[in-house]
C-alpha cells in the first residue's frame, strides 16, 4: 500500500512539472520598453488551441486578441499598437486597466463624510478614467503565474494617497487567464488604507471582423439590461434610471448595432451614439453576445458588476493606426466596460463604489469567444 502511495505522489509531482514546464512554454515575456524607470514587457500568451492574447504591464493592457473565423482563419480582433513608443504616443484607453475611477466624474469632485475631494478635468467640466495619469498610464509589476492551470499573469499596481487627487493608498491586483475555452478571465482585487472611492474596468476596442476592418455597424448585439441611465449634455448621468423598454436601447432582444443608431432620440443625440451605461439585470449567466455574421465570430461578456458602458466608437476619426498600420476610422471598434455606474459618487441612488480599510475587493470579468 504504501509504495502505492509512493508512486502516487511521485506520479502527481511529475504531471505538475510536467504543467508547470508547459505553462512556461505558453507565456513569453520580452522586453517592450522602458517608462519613467521602469521595464516595459510584453507577454505573449498562447492556449492549447493556439489561440493568442497579448498583454504588456504599461497600463495592464490587453493588446492583442487573436481568435479564428467559422473556416479557421485567425485575426486580431481588438486595439492596440506594435510597438512601445506607438502605444506611449496613442490612445491610452486601447485596452487598458481603467481606475481609479472608470468612467466620468461631474466636475471633477466628490465628497466622502463631508471632506470634499478634486481631480483633474480631462474630458470637458469632467474627470475621465481617473484622470490623465489615471491607473492606464503607469507601469504596473509583473508575475507570471507558472502554477496556474492555463496561461497567466498577474499584474499588480500601489496607487499612493493623493494620486490624482484620490485620498487613501489602493494596491489593486488584476490577474488576467487565458482559458483553452478561449476565454480572457480578468480578476480584480484591491484594498485601501482610507475610505476611497473605486470602479475598475477594461477598457478593450473590439471588432469581430478584425481590428480596423470595417466598422461594427452590422455586428449584432444583445445585452441583458432592462434600462440604462440617461446622461445630460456633458455626459454625466441625470440620476434616472429608464427603461429601455421602447426606445433604440433596447438590446434585450438582438439587434444590429447600426439598426437604430442615427433615430432622432435624445440619448443617441447627446452621446453621438452609443456612450450609456446599461443597468445590468445580472439574471443569466452571460450578460452580453455580439455576433458578426460574416466571420461568425462571436464574443460572450460575463460580469458580477451592475453596470455595462457601451459605446460605439463615436470619436473615432481614422487619427490612430494600429497593428500592421491598420487604421481606426469612425465606429470601427465598439466597447464594453464592465463596472460600476458613471458618477456614482454623486449619485446616492446608485450602487455604492466606496472602498473601505480592512476589506478586500473582488471583481471578474470575462470575455469568451466562440464561432457560429
Amino acid at each position: 500500500m504504501r509504495i502505492f502511495q509512493i508512486l502516487s505522489l511521485i506520479a502527481a509531482m511529475f504531471t505538475s512539472c510536467n504543467e508547470s514546464s508547459k505553462n512556461k512554454q505558453m507565456m513569453r515575456k520580452e522586453v517592450f520598453g522602458n517608462h519613467n524607470g521602469k521595464e516595459v514587457y510584453l507577454l505573449t500568451l498562447t492556449n492549447n488551441n493556439g489561440n493568442v492574447i497579448r498583454l504588456t504591464n504599461f497600463g495592464a493592457k490587453l493588446i492583442w486578441i487573436e481568435v479564428p473565423d467559422r473556416n479557421g482563419k485567425k485575426d486580431n480582433i481588438t486595439f492596440g499598437y506594435d510597438t512601445f513608443e506607438e502605444t506611449l504616443a496613442g490612445d491610452m484607453s486601447f485596452g487598458s486597466v481603467v481606475g481609479r475611477y472608470a468612467n466620468r466624474i461631474a466636475n471633477g469632485k466628490f465628497t466622502i463624510d463631508g471632506v470634499e475631494y478634486t481631480t483633474p478635468k480631462n474630458n470637458g467640466p469632467n474627470t475621465l478614467h481617473g484622470g490623465p495619469l489615471g491607473w492606464h498610464s503607469v507601469v504596473w509589476d509583473t508575475e507570471i503565474m507558472n502554477e496556474s492551470k492555463f496561461p497567466a499573469v498577474k499584474f499588480s499596481y500601489l496607487s499612493h494617497d493623493t494620486e490624482q487627487g484620490f485620498p487613501g493608498s489602493v494596491n489593486v491586483e488584476v490577474v488576467y487567464t487565458w482559458t483553452d475555452s478561449n476565454e480572457v478571465v480578468m480578476d480584480y482585487t484591491w484594498t485601501t488604507d482610507k475610505k476611497t472611492i473605486v470602479n475598475v474596468t477594461n477598457h478593450s476596442y473590439f471588432n469581430l471582423h478584425g481590428a480596423g476592418i470595417g466598422d461594427v455597424l452590422d455586428h449584432i448585439l444583445t445585452l441583458k439590461a432592462s434600462a440604462f441611465t440617461p446622461v445630460d449634455s456633458v455626459m454625466i448621468p441625470t440620476g434616472e434610471i429608464r427603461p429601455v423598454a421602447g426606445t433604440p436601447f433596447d438590446f434585450t432582444t438582438p439587434h444590429t448595432i447600426g439598426e437604430r443608431i442615427g433615430e432622432t432620440y435624445d440619448q443617441l443625440i447627446l452621446g453621438k451614439g452609443y456612450d450609456h451605461n446599461f443597468v445590468l439585470d445580472n439574471q443569466e449567466d452571460v450578460d452580453v453576445t455580439v455576433y458578426e455574421p460574416v466571420s461568425g465570430r462571436v464574443l460572450e461578456v460575463i460580469t458580477d458588476q451592475p453596470g455595462m458602458q457601451l459605446y460605439t466608437g463615436n470619436f473615432l476619426n481614422g487619427s490612430q493606426k494600429g497593428h500592421g498600420g491598420r487604421v481606426f476610422n469612425f465606429r470601427s471598434g465598439m466597447c464594453l466596460e464592465s463596472g460600476h455606474f458613471p458618477d456614482s459618487p454623486n449619485k446616492p441612488g446608485f450602487p455604492s463604489t466606496i472602498a473601505e480599510p480592512g476589506k478586500t475587493y473582488k471583481s471578474t470579468t470575462i470575455y469568451r469567444f466562440s464561432v457560429r
